[in-house]
């Protein structure tokens, strides 16, 4: 009986030992390639707002952000700009309680719970940054469509109301549904579109398939198949073109906020 005791006893006592071994594995791994994700992820980032912008060519990403792109960071409720917050991570300020601003069923538009308090925008210059020249505005938005939250980059016209470009780089819907919002082809048509009206309220739209009047300014075809994904794309630019949202800003930058850059 003893022997039967001793042996489950070192059968436990290599299971564990092996465990603790993996975990060890596992931790120094994650540790050591944390700084190599860090890099992919930033990486990631400066390639959709290039791309959103359309000055992403076969350059290197990181020397032609570095040209073309400025940061700049915004507090959401006065449109102000503002130092980068210490420790910053956009994503996790979302969920800060300390670094985020808690929305009310009326105000959350696009289901997202809480908004970060401090924003990223991200000032273009297709003929460098040098130039002063500013071409465009990008703003960071996400919201809620029927199987995910929805992360995309809005570029703006220097005007602060004319879309140049939509970029949805994160989605989990529906492969051939709602996946489409990453379609070239869809997401073209918000191309030259008005996001606001003339006395800055959000006035893009979203219509049913086909719906869409070719004349209008604000008007563009939902997606297939897929009206929930469509809603949460409306409630998402409904969200961040109001005053929850980026609105504070974009109220400056129609005032010359950035005519000097």
């Amino acid at each position: 009986m003893s022997s039967n005791n001793d042996s489950i006893s070192k059968t436990l006592i290599v299971v564990i030992s092996l465990c603790l071994v993996c975990a060890v594995i596992v931790s120094t791994a994650a540790v050591q390639l944390r700084p190599q994700q860090t890099a992919n992820k930033l990486l990631d980032s400066q390639k959709n707002v290039l791309a959103v912008t359309g000055l992403l060519s076969g350059g290197n990403v990181a020397q032609l952000y570095s040209k073309h792109i400025v940061e700049r960071f915004v507090d959401l409720d006065s449109g102000e700009f503002v130092e980068k917050p210490a420790n910053y991570d956009y994503r996790k300020f979302m969920k800060d309680p300390k670094e985020s601003t808690r929305l009310s069923g009326e105000e959350d538009l696009a289901s997202i719970k809480s908004r970060a308090n401090v924003a990223p925008v991200y000032l273009a210059y297709a003929n460098g940054v040098e130039s002063g020249e500013l071409t465009s505005i990008v703003l960071p938005i996400h919201g809620y469509g029927l199987w995910s939250t929805m992360h995309a980059f809005l570029a703006l016209a220097p005007d602060g109301a004319t879309i140049q470009g939509l970029n949805y780089y994160e989605q989990g819907e529906t492969a051939g549904l709602g996946g489409e919002v990453q379609n070239p082809n869809w997401v073209k048509q918000f191309e030259g579109k008005k996001l606001l009206d003339a006395a800055g309220a959000p006035a893009i739209k979203v219509r049913k398939p086909g719906n869409a009047s070719p004349d209008s300014s604000y008007e563009v075809d939902g997606l297939s198949g897929a009206t929930l994904t469509a809603n949460g794309v409306q409630n998402t630019f409904d969200f961040w073109a109001g005053s929850k949202g980026f609105a504070p800003f974009l109220a400056k930058v129609r005032d010359g906020a950035l005519n000097n850059g």
